[in-house]
């Protein structure tokens, strides 16, 4: 191991005096240029109700802080603001709800796209685009449907200074703009199955409490809607999906999820039911929805009109088949992903990002040039950098070597910690001596070193093991605070643990709701606020994986219920 890894802590989070204030400073060392842009849309956010992350207060004369401010454990929504704007991910605008996805967020949701993009094609999906205005008159066709997003709805009233003689909505979702389409498309059971899926954006206007990628006014994800035959086949596809969104979170963000159903409670308005991937906050203890799965059953298919005559039915000459409603599915998956990511493996310096979704997996980082190194020993020195990242390059791994100038080595090795980059390599005289590279993880701490011999077989398996490791760290952490209770006296202790809880339940909506009431610390008259620990637990899913049989009188958790239980739910306070 080698000793010339330059500054760490505190100090190598401040601008030194020498450092650059312009042109090739670090975006995470210049604060002051965005200044005037940051106050403007505070000063928007704030007459809407949305946070904004507090800028670091430094004493007179006293270099900037560029570093995370705050503990994640002592205030984790300051903390999530900063780490999302200073890892350079996302950025605030003037419209509260509505932010700019920076490439840095935006390049994990092109890898989760072209990840989920390679199996739905396997599986006959094909990708299309429908406008983003519905008319009011399609919306409300579909009566349950809208009630579930009536709240939510964005409405366009004007066109340039023209009023429309009838408004248009804003797609909260696509089920009721597409299925017209399905209805004219679909004319015989040889049109099915009919599978589309389009990655877009939605808008959903109404909420209390804003979250950058958890929930916000506008969203980015991809909704696939199909047509079947039958209700077997639509329900074979719902969880081949929910496998895939399952893959999604636990391969490349290593983000462990339960597998489950909704109650009917918690199903998606129109649903035929829902199943469910239910992930888990451990700085908060609450459980948070992670994707759906949607089977739709007929019930759009019978408003829409889309039918085929039965196949299967035998008939005589001249007579007519029956006709048959198809069965149909949507199921949709969010940048929410992005925030339950961050929130699950960032730490007190910023975010940790897995290697298989990290746009730079690798930054090396230049150490032990001092004043001293002529220019002939810096060139030698940054052409073996250059040489290395060429090496890992040839190998696929996504580099980026540090050059910048007028920086401390401590000041970038912050920087790239900050911004969650998987590995850092630091290569100065003493490595090249010894023909060695010195490697620190993001996601632990220490440093080793690896022989430049082995660079390109060894980095690659690094960066898996990288993978590997934050998943099962994720993994065990859930499972941990996954408890299996029985009785109602240990229910809300275990939510004021931070734990989710699975209990005997008889799967009934009224019991659900006292559930919740009875598990807020509600008081009458009072409104409790959401955010708060003392917020009821709702149902999260039904277990997909059950932990035992439901035995012969066995009761609801619920003491005012006198119904037998019927199956084990997991319930927790949620996002």
């Amino acid at each position: 191991m080698t000793s010339n890894s330059g500054d760490s802590g505190m100090a190598a989070l401040k601008l030194t005096d020498d450092q650059p204030k312009g042109e090739g400073a670090a975006p995470a060392a210049k604060p002051d240029k965005k200044a005037k842009e940051r106050k403007d849309q505070k000063g928007a956010a704030k007459s809407k109700g949305e946070k904004q992350p507090q800028q670091a207060k430094k004493k007179m004369g006293e270099p900037e802080l560029i570093g995370i401010t705050v503990s994640k454990s002592e205030d984790l929504s300051e903390w999530y603001q900063q780490t999302i704007i200073k890892g350079d991910l996302l950025e605030f605008t003037d419209v509260p709800g509505c932010y700019i996805y920076q490439p840095g967020s935006y390049r994990i949701w092109e890898y989760i796209q072209e990840f989920f993009n390679a199996r739905i094609r396997k599986m006959g999906v094909k990708n299309c685009y429908f406008p983003i205005f519905i008319s009011e008159a399609n919306l409300q066709r579909e009566k349950d449907h809208l009630e579930g997003f009536a709240a939510e709805v964005a409405w366009v009233t004007e066109g340039g200074k023209t009023k429309l003689e009838k408004r248009l909505a804003v797609r909260p979702t696509s089920e009721t703009a597409m299925y017209g389409f399905y209805s004219k498309k679909i004319r015989s059971h040889r049109d099915l199955p009919l599978k589309l899926n389009q990655w877009n954006n939605v808008v959903r206007w109404e909420f209390k409490h804003p979250m950058p990628f958890i929930r916000s006014r506008e969203f980015l994800w991809q909704e696939g809607h199909t047509a079947h035959l039958t209700e077997e086949e639509a329900g074979k596809e719902v969880r081949q999906i929910l496998d895939h969104y399952a893959a999604i979170y636990e391969d490349l963000l290593a983000v462990p999820v339960v597998k489950g159903k909704k109650t009917v409670n918690e199903q998606f308005a129109g649903a035929h039911y829902t199943t469910t991937l239910e992930g888990y906050i451990p700085a908060v203890g609450r459980g948070i929805q992670a994707a759906t799965s949607h089977c739709l059953g007929q019930h759009f298919a019978k408003m829409f009109d889309i039918t085929v005559e039965d196949p299967n039915q035998q008939v005589k000459e001249g007579e007519k088949r029956e006709k048959l409603y198809v069965w149909q599915n949507s199921w949709g998956f969010t940048t929410r992903s992005i925030g339950v990511m961050i929130l699950v493996h960032g730490d007190d310096k910023g975010l940790i990002i897995p290697p298989r979704v990290a746009d730079i997996q690798v930054a090396i980082v230049p150490v032990g040039v001092t004043a001293k190194t002529t220019d002939a020993d810096r060139e030698k020195l940054y052409d073996e950098i250059k040489s290395i990242s060429a090496t890992l390059d040839e190998k696929g791994v996504r580099v980026e070597c540090d050059f910048r100038e007028g920086y401390s080595p401590g000041y970038k090795f912050n920087d790239w910690e900050m911004k969650g980059v998987p590995l850092r390599i630091e290569f100065g005289p003493k490595d090249s001596e010894k023909s060695q590279v010195t490697t620190s993880r993001r996601d632990q701490e220490g440093k080793s070193t690896i022989p430049l011999s082995d660079i390109a077989a060894e980095i690659p398996k690094l960066l898996g093991t990288i993978q590997h490791d934050m998943f099962t760290k994720a993994s065990d952490e859930y499972a941990a605070h996954r408890k299996l209770i029985r009785e109602w006296k240990d229910f809300v202790p275990n939510l004021n643990q931070k734990n989710v809880v699975v209990v005997p339940h008889c799967a009934t909506g009224e019991c659900e709701d006292e559930i919740k009431k009875d598990s807020s610390g509600h008081v009458e008259g009072q409104e409790v606020d959401v955010r708060a620990p003392s917020m009821g637990a709702k149902s999260l899913c039904i277990p997909d994986e059950q932990p035992e049989e439901i035995g012969e009188g066995v009761h609801c958790i619920n003491p005012k219920c006198e119904r037998g239980a019927k199956m084990w739910v997991m319930f927790g306070r949620s996002y």
